[in-house]
């Protein structure tokens, strides 16, 4: 039978953001500019010499060895709290690599997606994707783009990896275009400051709306809802890390109330540097929208990039 993922957070993940595959990657991209084939058949015959090979960790282990470390709370005869989908575009001879260190280090995922070349994003629909983790940019921004579901490029590796906390799921994410929408942004990138501030105490009673990862946020409330802790000592750990300050902030708790979730931690920066609050916070993954609050927290602890919709006008003005 079917089984009904409608209660369960799946995650897509690149096996390029699972493994760190940079070399073999490099490979690739170095001979693909001047002949395609040759470029397919090195790679080929890299992967295939060392399928046997070991391969460390990708930005997106920690996160989700954690997440899967959730389904010992699995009511018995209930679909799992998280359910995991590598997807790659290698093909399935290429990909026994990847499916031999999966094993190797006992990751209980059961679901793949290889394709051969061709984008995965097709297949997040099919496979119920809540959440997907990717380092291909273009596949990130087709999916930010048609509103698929969540998506995030992630960095490379820490280069400097972190203890990361046991027993827990720590999530950190930006606010404003990542779980709320671009509007207020776009007030304070085109007005200025004060009236931002303004706009944002004037309308603290109408909920922002919903950003990229506003479902995201969602679906980890209900996850919270299924775990047999109360949200206070729930295993999942929640935290929100903004450029806002006072008067700015009651429109984002309001919102929050709005929606019903439940955050563990708000912090209101004003301008202070995220990546002190994100290191006390050890984050297994934090989502930004901008790579200047990203580069310095990335070198200890995962993060993403989540990206602007291309109609989106931050997105021109990055341009």
């Amino acid at each position: 039978m079917p089984t009904d993922f409608s209660d369960t957070l799946v995650v897509g993940i690149s096996a390029t953001a699972l493994f760190d595959l940079r070399e073999a990657d490099k490979i690739f991209r170095e001979s693909y500019g001047s002949d395609r084939a040759t470029a397919i058949k090195l790679y080929r015959d890299y992967m295939l010499e060392r399928e046997n090979d070991p391969l460390d960790a990708g930005t997106g282990m920690p996160l989700i060895e954690a997440l899967l470390d959730l389904n010992q709370h699995t009511p018995a005869g209930k679909s799992p709290l998280v359910e995991l989908v590598v997807m790659s575009r290698n093909s399935p001879e290429t990909g026994v690599r990847v499916l031999n260190n999966i094993r190797t280090k006992g990751l209980a995922i059961s679901r793949h997606a290889f394709t051969g070349g061709e984008s995965v994003t097709d297949y997040l629909d099919a496979f119920d994707v809540d959440l997907f983790l990717t380092t291909n940019v273009k596949d990130a921004q087709r999916v930010i783009d048609g509103g698929q579901c969540p998506a995030a490029i992630v960095k490379p590796p820490p280069q400097t990896p972190s203890v990361m906390p046991t027993g827990q799921v720590r999530i950190a994410f930006d606010g404003d275009a990542v779980l709320f929408d671009d509007s207020s942004e776009l007030v304070f990138k085109a007005e200025g400051m004060e009236e931002f501030y303004r706009t944002e105490n004037d309308n603290q009673d109408i909920p922002m709306g919903d950003g990229p990862y506003a479902t995201l946020l969602r679906k980890l409330a209900r996850l919270q809802e299924r775990l047999p802790e109360t949200v206070e000592f729930s295993p999942v750990r929640i935290a929100i890390v903004t450029a806002r300050n006072a008067p700015a902030e009651m429109r984002v708790i309001k919102t929050l109330r709005h929606w019903g979730v439940y955050v563990d931690e708000l912090f209101f920066l004003g301008g202070m540097d995220k990546a002190k609050i994100l290191k006390a916070f050890r984050p297994h993954i934090f989502f930004d929208d901008q790579d200047l609050h990203l580069e310095e927290i990335s070198k200890a602890y995962p993060a993403g990039k989540v990206p602007y919709k291309s109609s989106s006008p931050l997105s021109k003005g990055n341009k």
